[in-house]
């Protein structure tokens, strides 16, 4: 196992980086309506960040291989850094876009370089402890964010991101002083070696073919919680009044919830009931989430029927992530990152959804939201018939490894 100095250091550097995502949760809807922006603004400026994260990642994961694992861990730390300070300092909507598409573009090295140290820096056996460690830091983190947002946006909606901005920096020095470069010289890739972004011929074959449901599904929770959180602070500002501090309470209710769920429930439930059952059943249960959500009135029911939203969505991810391995037994690098890609585009589409609609109407982006989830169950109860699955598997593991050839192409 890496010694504790290196965990530690990993352990703060995306734990600040996923509190400077969260923290911007409850704050950016009013920061936003101090530029005179709406919905529409408020979820492009929701959507830029995955957009670039999804195109860059790629990139910095070649680029970690070619030239070492530190500085491009260094690079994204800074860029982070400067993407929240630039928010905090944004004195108009379009100061304020840029700085968030450029915290998209560097920060996305932070995660495919920490993991892609874990994986230089220790054996086999202890590899799922490093990754685990890296996982709880980003959902510590996505738990503390939104908390401490709300909580300083109440003296000053730019403080929060000053103080991100800060906790960054120290990161950067962390990784400068403590980490040693992972990668030896000898066993980096050589400068001639073309350098990947994201296969987009690959991920439309990919939909088309036995895995393209599951897919689907991948975009689809994603899109489901992103349309969510990308739009509530206004719509709890427009129907409730909340201000931020209560946002970004109720945002830390969302990411306590998710995280219980996805450690210690959704394992008993699809041993129990099957991926399969779990899936349908979640699907319908986050379309009915929608709807209470718009009906709750009081403060009571709203967190009551948030969490029960949370609950729903979190069973989704770790169950379609479960079966997508389960069927395609020698392609399951493959698949997983084809489910990965698919879950950054459901965080491109749904805060943009929603944003369009919220300027038409407050409550249209989860009754729309309520409507494509419970369609979707009622497709999935014809795609994950038991025997249909079972002839797909028998093909997916083919279909993987000749999407590989496609993309490589």
């Amino acid at each position: 196992m890496l010694k504790n100095a290196k965990l530690a250091t990993l352990f703060f550097t995306m734990l600040v980086v996923m509190i400077g995502f969260g923290l911007i949760i409850p704050i950016m809807p009013f920061y936003v309506e101090q530029f005179g922006a709406g919905g529409a603004e408020l979820g492009s400026l929701m959507a830029i960040f995955s957009v670039m994260q999804f195109i860059f990642s790629p990139f910095w994961g070649s680029l970690s291989d070619r030239y070492g694992r530190k500085r491009i861990m260094v690079l994204g730390v800074l860029g982070n850094a400067l993407s929240l300070l630039g928010m905090g300092l944004a004195n108009s909507f379009i100061t304020l876009f840029a700085a968030r598409a450029i915290g998209g573009i560097l920060s996305s090295a932070t995660f495919p370089t920490a993991m892609a140290y874990i994986s230089d820096s220790t054996t086999h056996e202890d590899r799922g402890g490093g990754m685990g460690l890296i996982g709880a830091a980003m959902g510590v983190g996505m738990v503390l964010g939104p908390g401490i947002g709300g909580w300083l946006a109440d003296q000053s909606l730019s403080a929060p991101f000053f103080l991100a901005a800060g906790l960054s920096t120290i990161a950067m020095i962390l990784i400068h002083f403590i980490l040693p470069e992972s990668l030896p010289v000898e066993k980096r890739t050589t400068s001639a070696q073309k350098l990947r972004g994201p296969q987009l011929g690959l991920l439309w074959k990919s939909l088309f073919g036995p895995l393209g449901f599951m897919l689907f599904l991948a975009f689809l929770v994603n899109y489901a919680l992103a349309n969510f959180e990308g739009i509530f602070g206004l719509y709890a500002d427009h129907r409730f009044g909340y201000g931020p501090q209560q946002v970004g309470s109720l945002m830390m209710v969302v990411g306590v919830v998710s995280a219980v769920v996805q450690f210690m429930l959704t394992g008993p439930a699809t041993r129990k009931l099957g991926e399969a059952n779990v899936i349908k059943l979640s699907l319908v249960a986050s379309a009915l989430g929608f709807v209470l959500m718009v009906m709750a009135e009081t403060d009571l029911t709203i967190v009551l029927t948030i969490g029960f939203f949370v609950f729903s969505n979190a069973m989704l991810r770790p169950s379609i992530m479960s079966m997508t391995s389960k069927m395609t037994e020698g392609g399951q690098g493959v698949a997983l990152g084809l489910n990965n890609a698919f879950q950054s585009l459901g965080r491109v589409v749904g805060p943009l959804w929603a944003g369009v609609l919220f300027d038409y109407n407050v409550t249209l982006p989860y009754m729309s939201a309520a409507v494509i989830m419970l369609g979707t169950f009622l497709f999935a109860l014809w795609s994950m018939r038991p025997e249909r699955i079972t002839r797909l598997a028998a093909l997916s593991t083919k279909a993987v490894h000749a999407a590989t050839r496609v993309g490589d192409d």
